[in-house]
């Protein structure tokens, strides 16, 4: 038993050195041979000489320090006037472009804000016409309770004389049937 635990301990230490070897291996050899191709393109690409006197016609993007892309956006003496020309009038158009397209979204934004304006004024006149509404109904409401106090206070007088002077609410509906009788 001891020798098949012992073999399992080897093999699995074999499995575990196999697969860490394939899990690192792997990215070391790749950058190895990364690092030796391009130690040996360096060496058979001669530099680039570049005596550009004019300034660069195209900026260098954020991302990108490669000096030698702005060596390359520098004024070659070989282009010719016509070429520099087609990209002054190329360079005018697209400004004149995108001057229009402000303009349009300039005026896009005014006629929303015109309109987002009259919006608020139709709004605002609704909600005082509601808010006026809503003061009278408040008014007549109060008034109405007031009479109705007026109305009880007054009922409770009329009754309280009635009492005193011996009715009784039983008696009402006989003396309201005699009376009928006697007319």
């Amino acid at each position: 038993m001891a020798i098949k635990t012992g073999v399992l301990k080897a093999v699995l230490g074999l499995m575990a050195i196999c697969l860490a070897a394939y899990i690192v291996g792997r990215p070391l050899y790749f950058h190895l041979m990364e690092g030796l191709v391009s130690s040996a393109s360096s060496v058979s690409c001669p530099s680039c000489n570049c005596d550009c006197d004019a300034l660069p016609l195209l900026s260098i993007p954020q991302g990108l320090n490669n000096a030698t892309f702005g060596d390359c956006a520098k004024h070659d003496p070989d282009v010719s006037e016509d070429t520099q020309k087609n990209f002054a009038e190329l360079l005018s158009e697209e400004l004149k472009l995108r001057e229009s397209e402000a303009l349009e979204s300039q005026r896009r934004a005014d006629m929303a804000l015109l309109e987002a304006k009259k919006m608020t004024s139709q709004f605002q006149k609704e909600a005082d016409k509601c808010n006026s509404g809503m003061e009278t109904c408040e008014e007549a409401r109060e008034k109405s309770e007031a009479a109705l106090l007026t109305q009880k206070q007054l009922t409770a007088m009329w009754e309280l004389r009635a009492r005193q002077r011996g009715w009784k609410e039983g008696n009402a509906k006989s003396q309201s049937n005699s009376n009928a009788q006697s007319i």
